[in-house]
């Protein structure tokens, strides 16, 4: 056998004695009677932890878990019955979440994701921290995988740090390695990364999507979310040449622009020629394409997502979504009246972010109209998503200073440096045709407007 070979076996030997592997069963002992519990994002949820936790519930007493944008439909806050065992805390809501919130036991943080896992710990450090990751190399690192966005702060505070080491998830690179000499427990598992489908652009999407692609111009740098408006404005890129990524989630449409060679990164000047996000989330291909990609890094969220660093791109384009927006620009992008549905997420962040760049554009997104089930009647009526004043209750996930580009299927508005009356009259003039007479209206009683300013 050559030197070369019997080098690594003894090094494969060392890091093997480095590495403490546990059982699942083992892994659910290590939760004590009262514990703070914080579990990786996304695709990087460990699974074997969430699905067994429950198991635990006939020795604890108050156990709860920090999370962001989960999946898991586990037992120990899913059943009733563990209630009053465990506790949730999230950062951002999926449909998992916001089922069970009647049952009192879940509660949303409400935070700016760079600052979701710094201020967390400012307020408590969790006993345990727990994540998904790909297996360690013949180096002894491991990848957190899809996801750096708190998960790297929290294996530096945490006083338990446990990684589900799987085969299927990528080994991705960035500053989200971490040696096996600083996890205590690694649990050995092997379910597939968790996927999400591509969203099919709606009509109204690829209107929206139509007329934001057009203000986006070779070379800029791009942040774009998930849903069918952000992918609508995707497949409307592909004229475009040399265009840059730092963005909060790497998404599928980012790595078919990339792909087809409209995404390049030459003409950044931030981290040029490498595409940057703080978490990925898609489609196995996706993950195949992030896999030992040197030119895809996934950094920490805190410096991601900073504004001040998104700000260093010159010509940032930043493209979100929301579910309401006032005639004063105030954004409720994440509830309904007080009803948590998802979360602040990055949006405030990237788009003060974008508008802090040479050149920087941020867009808002969203329908003129929904439906909505009448609270009286139970049937579903169209209301216009442009109103008057956010529903009572409504988070303000962007403030009105922050607003730039305001976009619906009726057309774009720009909101920077506008007076209340200016915005109110824009806003107007992209609602559903429709309800602009009845908004006229209530911005004069608003005050927003006077009938000699209304030409």
């Amino acid at each position: 056998m050559c030197s070369l070979s019997t080098n690594f076996l003894k090094k494969e030997d060392t890091l093997m004695k480095q590495a403490k592997y546990i059982t699942v069963q083992e892994m659910i002992d290590l939760v004590n009677p009262v514990d703070e519990i914080v579990v990786g994002m996304a695709a990087n949820e460990p699974q074997l932890f969430m699905s067994n936790l429950h198991l635990a519930a006939d020795r604890v007493k108050h156990v709860n878990v920090t999370n962001c944008l989960p999946i898991a439909n586990a037992d120990f806050f899913i059943e009733e019955q563990y209630r009053d065992k465990f506790t949730l805390d999230g950062w951002f809501y999926t449909n998992v979440l916001r089922k069970v919130h009647p049952h009192g036991n879940i509660s949303f943080i409400p935070n700016h994701l760079h600052l979701a896992g710094y201020k967390r710990l400012f307020y408590k450090k969790p006993h345990i921290f727990v994540s998904a990751a790909s297996l360690p190399d013949e180096h002894g690192y491991i990848s957190l995988a899809t996801s750096n966005v708190y998960e790297k702060q929290m294996i530096e505070k945490a006083d338990i740090v446990i990684l589900e080491v799987n085969p299927n998830f990528p080994r991705t690179i960035g500053d989200l390695e971490v040696h096996v000499r600083d996890v205590d427990y690694l649990v050995k598992a092997d379910y597939p990364v968790p996927t999400i489908p591509d969203a099919e652009p709606t009509e109204k999407d690829l209107i929206i999507g139509k007329q934001i692609a057009d203000m986006i111009h070779d070379g800029d740098t791009i942040q774009l979310g998930i849903g069918g408006m952000p992918n609508a404005v995707a497949k409307a890129l592909y004229g475009k040449k040399d265009l840059g990524i730092h963005t909060e989630m790497f998404t599928n449409e980012m790595m078919k622009l990339i792909k087809a060679g409209v995404i390049t990164g030459k003409k950044k000047t931030l981290h040029r020629n490498k595409h940057i996000a703080c978490f990925a989330f898609g489609t196995k291909e996706l993950y195949d394409f992030i896999n030992n990609n040197p030119s895809c890094w996934i950094l920490d969220g805190k410096y991601v997502n900073d504004p001040a660093i998104i700000g260093l791109n010159d010509n940032q384009v930043s493209i979100n979504s929301t579910i309401e927006i006032d005639l004063s620009g105030q954004c409720c992008s994440e509830s309904i009246g007080t009803q948590q549905f998802s979360g602040t997420g990055g949006q405030s962040d990237t788009a003060v972010g974008a508008q802090n760049s040479k050149n920087g554009r941020s867009f808002i997104a969203l329908y003129s109209t929904a439906m909505v089930k009448n609270p009286v009647t139970g049937e579903r009526e169209e209301t216009s998503k442009i109103v008057p004043m956010l529903k009572p209750g409504a988070a303000v996930s962007l403030s009105r200073n922050d607003v730039d580009y305001v976009v619906t299927e009726y057309g774009m508005v720009s909101l920077r440096g506008t007076n209340i009356r200016e915005r109110a009259k824009l806003l107007i003039s992209i609602a559903h045709p429709k309800f602009r007479a009845e908004l006229t209206e209530q911005a004069i009683k608003a005050g927003y407007l006077h009938e000699s300013y209304l030409d």
